[in-house]
């Protein structure tokens, strides 16, 4: 659900820390869309992050 196909990018755990200082575990989920892009000269739908999409890693199809 959250990977992207492009890059690789994936789920990040670490722990989220409150102002008293109880540290609790949480997940970072990165910006993943899904959208129709051309692969291999065909278009079909791939999840794929905003940082692939806004750098132009990915040609959108129509």
């Amino acid at each position: 659900m959250a990977k992207c196909e492009v890059c690789g990018k994936g789920v990040t755990f670490g722990i989220k820390v409150s102002h008293s200082h109880r540290r609790s575990n949480r997940t970072w989920k990165p910006n993943v869309r899904r959208v129709k892009a051309i692969v291999n000269g065909t278009p079909c739908h791939v999840n794929v992050c905003s940082r692939c999409l806004r750098s132009g890693k990915v040609t959108r199809a129509i």
